[in-house]
């Protein structure tokens, strides 16, 4: 009867089944139309397993020469969009595999001591692990971007904002190196995620491994794995890596929206701090006058996506039985959305950033709010000898009653603080000075201008070094 079996379930599983897959079930089933994106990796790891299978015996030099040079033709096919992808075949290796053996007979050999479980969990770390080091790179061009910036207007001052009300004074290249920070602690991540993900899985077979005896070292060194996995059930059904992955893709994307909607508020009439350059906004149908930051709101939208996309693996894999389960199929078009979604992101907003101007007059009028530096005039009764606590009361009292007169805090005399409380000794009037206020800040991690001017510095160094 297997004689009798489309050639769509004999092709794939060797004659098991009398009948023919159905239509729709093949439709349903097929991942090729998204998983012929891993072809390299999967063309890489056929070589490297072929290699190793020459080197116990079960391929000869000739064979192992004819299969290679097939994958490799195969490679060039798909390369230039020559190659016939199938859904009869269900996936890019069963397409591969097909196509190979239909021109190297030997072929039909390769797929000793492996099984496609082990074979895509192998093509998706090195897919992911390609990928991380596309997105440092990225990230390393965000952060010098986020620099140069900050060096350009290192010393414009602006409000520094909590519950987005006016705190206090700080530098907008402050303000950058926060950012900065925040992309090396992403940074950092993803060389983590990579050092975890660097297992060769493949030599687990399906669930088993294999009675056979590979050489999985040798495949690992050939795949360039730093080491080979211990447990054939976790080796197949694990996807950690890629939650890591999908992890911080969403943490680099949180950054990214936060960014965004700094560089949203601050270009409104209302702030005004920021003018983003007409390549990267938009206009409107309706009203002529509009320049919409458009980049930004969209990367600000985006992650909303790609923090979907993890939440649509984790429950994709919570309920899993060990070990591998179709489901798993499922792991691919959420990690290549976020990855994609990051990557561009990544890239629009440091061409975002490179033809945004800072409007220096426009923070200035903002900075000059002399209630910015309340909290530097209790700092100055401090060290007057007032405890804390009690100086902050003062300062109230102070703002309230600038507030009744309609004039500046700092406007009020020496003799109405003393008014307030006797303990005021001198007049405060010049500590109103915004250029003295963030230079007296020397605290390592402050907004002062010297402690600014280390830190570009220090990035400096740090962004020079890759």
């Amino acid at each position: 009867m297997s004689q009798k079996a489309g050639k769509g379930h004999s092709a794939l599983w060797g004659g098991r089944f009398g009948e023919k897959t159905a239509a729709l079930m093949q439709a349903f089933s097929q991942s090729v139309s998204y998983d012929k994106r891993l072809y390299r990796q999967d063309i890489k790891g056929s070589i490297a397993h072929a290699r190793m299978l020459q080197k116990i015996g079960v391929l000869s030099a000739r064979e192992l020469s004819q299969i290679q040079k097939g994958l490799k033709d195969i490679e060039l096919k798909i390369d230039e969009d020559l190659f016939n992808w199938s859904e009869e075949f269900e996936d890019l290796h069963m397409n591969i595999e097909s196509a190979l053996t239909h021109v190297v007979p030997a072929g039909a050999k390769l797929h000793t001591g492996r099984s496609r479980n082990d074979q895509v969990a192998t093509d998706m770390r090195m897919w992911v692990m390609e990928e991380i080091d596309v997105d440092k790179s990225a990230i390393r061009n965000l952060q010098k971007t986020l620099v140069s910036l900050a060096e350009k207007y290192e010393e414009v001052i602006l409000p520094g904002y909590t519950h987005l009300q006016r705190a206090q004074p700080v530098t907008f290249a402050h303000h950058c190196l926060a950012y900065v920070e925040m992309l090396e602690r992403d940074y950092t991540r993803m060389s983590d995620a990579r050092k975890r993900m660097n297992v060769l899985p493949l030599g687990s077979g399906a669930i088993a491994g294999s009675t056979i005896q590979l050489d999985r070292k040798l495949v690992a060194k050939e795949l360039g794995f730093e080491e080979v996995s211990q447990n054939s059930l976790d080796s197949v059904s694990d996807r950690d890596f890629i939650l890591e992955y999908v992890f911080v893709a969403s943490q680099i994307m949180v950054h990214l929206s936060r960014l965004a909607e700094d560089l949203i508020i601050w270009s409104s009439a209302e702030f005004g701090f920021v003018r983003i350059g007409d390549t990267y906004t938009t206009g409107s149908s309706l009203m002529p006058q509009k320049k919409n930051p458009d980049a930004a709101e969209l990367i600000r939208g985006k992650t909303g996506r790609v923090v979907g996309d993890l939440m649509s693996l984790l429950t994709l894999i919570k309920g899993l039985p060990m070990t591998y389960n179709r489901d798993l199929q499922e792991d691919k078009e959420q990690l290549f959305d976020a990855a994609d979604t990051l990557s561009i992101c990544l890239e629009v907003m440091a061409g975002m950033l490179k033809v945004t101007r800072v409007r220096e007059d426009k923070c200035l009028i903002a900075a000059s709010d002399a209630n910015l530096l309340a909290t530097d005039v209790a700092d100055e009764l401090v060290q007057q000898g007032v405890p804390f606590r009690q100086a902050h009361e003062i300062v109230g009292k102070g703002v309230a009653l600038a507030e009744i007169r309609s004039c500046g805090l700092n406007e009020l005399t020496a003799e109405d603080w003393q008014a307030l409380d006797p303990r005021v000794k001198s007049d405060l009037t010049d500590i109103f000075n915004l250029k003295r206020a963030l230079t007296k800040r020397k605290t390592v991690g402050s907004p002062g201008l010297s402690q600014v001017k280390s830190q570009l510095k220090r990035w400096r160094k740090v962004l020079a070094k890759d």
